[in-house]
């Protein structure tokens, strides 16, 4: 007569299969849902300190305070990283005294414990970091991107461009000014002679064959 061994069900799930699922697809799902994994995890490390744990049970709860979180409710998790960091503040404590009163005698075990220490230290510090990240979150400046249709062609050589742009300046100005004052520039045009001396309007040919003796 076989014996029937009893189910433990801190070790155990009752899996619930959906319509048209096979059991080996069910338990595929089961698997690797956070909920289980996690459940199952944490029963582990608190064996000894809860009797009587049930697999299902912890996963039923897991699946509410999740549901929480996604509703928004994050008191949970700031609880939960507020008694994170008490732990870590007492794990360094205490691996502090153990480097006092190694340090004298044992100074390589002094020295490994404070390290443990330093790294347990920092992670209190992140751990707080995160929670104040929660409590309130950073702003974030995002700087304004410029969208353009069509095709855009992007001169990254600022030097040439800039020179460019300044014979370009130069040469609009030089138009303007000839449009504006060509009377003044153009040395050939011929003036107006002055009426209030006529002997000082017009000069004579120089006859060189009669002043040639002076």
């Amino acid at each position: 007569m076989s014996e029937t061994k009893e189910r433990d069900p801190s070790r155990s799930i009752t899996p619930q299969m959906l319509p048209g699922e096979t059991q080996e697809r069910t338990l595929a799902r089961l698997s690797l849902r956070p909920e289980v994994t996690a459940a199952a995890t944490s029963i582990e490390y608190q064996r000894g300190l809860f009797e009587g744990q049930s697999l299902d049970d912890v996963v039923r709860e897991l699946e509410t305070q999740c549901a929480a979180v996604q509703r928004g409710d994050l008191s949970r998790p700031e609880a939960l990283l507020t008694a994170q960091a008490h732990t870590l503040d007492a794990i360094f404590n205490k691996l502090a005294r153990l480097a006092a009163a190694n340090l004298n005698e044992y100074p390589v075990w002094g020295d490994r414990y404070l390290r443990l220490a330093m790294k347990a230290q920092t992670q209190c510090r992140a751990t707080l970091e995160t929670l104040a990240n929660i409590k309130n979150p950073p702003m974030v400046f995002a700087k304004q991107a410029n969208v353009a249709t069509g095709p855009q062609q992007i001169n990254n050589n600022f030097e040439s461009s800039t020179h460019a742009r300044t014979r370009e300046t130069q040469s609009e100005q030089n138009r303007l000014l000839e449009q504006t004052d060509g009377q003044r520039l153009d040395s050939g045009a011929t003036g107006q002679a002055i009426g209030s001396d006529s002997a000082m309007a017009t000069v004579g040919a120089f006859d060189r064959t009669e002043d040639g003796g002076r």
